[in-house]
C-alpha cells in the first residue's frame, strides 16, 4: 500500500480493529463482573425472551408454593384443634359413662354434669376462637387455595365448631337416663370430629404432594434458566485474557500506523 497525505488507511483499519477489540473485553469483562452473560436486550434477544418467561413462571410457581404453604398451615392448625376436641370428648365419655351408672346420689351427678358442661363451653370457645392469619378457621365455608391456575387450585372446607354441630347441645348428665343418651350423642360427635380429621388429612396430603411438585418444577424451570443466563466462567476467563493482549497489540498497532507519516516527511530531506 502506498504512503498517503490525504487518509492514513492502515491507521483507521488498526482503529477500527482495536474498537471492535474493546468492545468485546468490555461484554467479557461485564459478564464475569455479572456472571450473567445476558446483561442487556442486545446479547442474545430470544435468549433473554425465553430467559425472561421463565423467570415469570418460577415466580408464580414459587408464589403457589408458598400459597400451598399456607393452605397446610391453615388445615394443621385446624387439625390440631380438633385434636383437643377429641381429647375433651374422651373425657366426656368418661364421665357420661360414669353418670350412667347406678348408684350415684344427686350432688354426684350434678358434679359431674358440671364437669360435662364445662367440656361443652370449651368446644365452643375453641370453635369461636381458633383463627389463622387472624381469621376465623371453622366457618363451613370454602378456602380456594390458588396453584398456578384454576384448574390447579385446591378447595380447603373446614366445617363449622361448636356443641350444636356435634348435637350435644341440651345433653346432660342429671340423671342416669339423660347420662346414657348423651353417651350416644358424646359418642356420634367422636365419630363426626375423626370423620373432620380424616378430611382435613386427606386434603392435607393432597397440598403437601402438590407443593412437592410445585418445588421441583420452580428447581427445574431454574436449571434452565440458569443454562440459558449464566456466564460460562471459565470460557469467558480465557476470552478476556486472549483480549488484553489483543487490545495491547492492537493500541501499539495503531501508535506505529499513526507514525507513518513521518516515513513521508523523510522522502523531502
Amino acid at each position: 500500500m502506498g504512503l498517503s497525505l490525504l487518509n492514513n488507511i492502515t491507521s483507521l483499519e488498526a482503529d477500527n480493529q482495536l474498537n471492535q477489540t474493546s468492545a468485546s473485553l468490555q461484554n467479557v469483562l461485564v459478564q464475569l463482573s455479572s456472571g450473567s452473560r445476558l446483561n442487556s436486550g442486545a446479547d442474545d434477544p430470544a435468549g433473554l425472551s425465553i430467559a425472561d418467561s421463565l423467570q415469570a413462571n418460577e415466580t408464580m410457581l414459587t408464589q403457589a408454593a408458598n400459597n400451598a404453604n399456607n393452605g397446610i398451615g391453615l388445615l394443621q392448625t385446624a387439625d390440631g384443634s380438633l385434636g383437643q376436641v377429641t381429647n375433651l370428648l374422651d373425657r366426656a365419655v368418661t364421665i357420661a359413662t360414669e353418670a350412667a351408672n347406678g348408684g350415684l346420689s344427686t350432688s354426684q351427678l350434678a358434679a359431674l354434669d358440671n364437669e360435662y358442661q364445662s367440656i361443652q363451653a370449651e368446644i365452643n370457645q375453641i370453635g369461636n376462637c381458633t383463627t389463622f392469619n387472624n381469621t376465623n378457621i371453622f366457618t363451613g365455608s370454602t378456602t380456594s387455595i390458588f396453584l398456578g391456575s384454576t384448574q390447579d387450585s385446591i378447595g380447603v372446607t373446614i366445617g363449622t365448631l361448636s356443641s350444636t354441630s356435634l348435637n350435644l347441645q341440651g345433653t346432660d348428665l342429671t340423671s342416669n337416663s339423660d347420662a346414657a343418651n348423651a353417651l350416644v350423642a358424646i359418642n356420634a360427635a367422636v365419630s363426626t370430629v375423626a370423620q373432620d380429621r380424616g378430611t382435613i388429612g386427606a386434603t392435607l396430603n393432597r397440598l403437601t404432594d402438590a407443593q412437592n411438585v410445585i418445588n421441583n418444577q420452580v428447581t427445574n424451570i431454574t436449571s434452565a434458566e440458569n443454562l440459558i443466563t449464566s456466564a460460562n466462567i471459565p470460557a469467558d476467563v480465557t476470552q478476556e485474557a486472549q483480549l488484553s493482549v489483543l487490545e495491547q497489540t492492537g493500541m501499539s498497532a495503531l501508535t506505529q500506523a499513526n507514525q507513518s507519516a513521518q516515513y513521508i516527511l523523510k522522502l523531502f530531506q
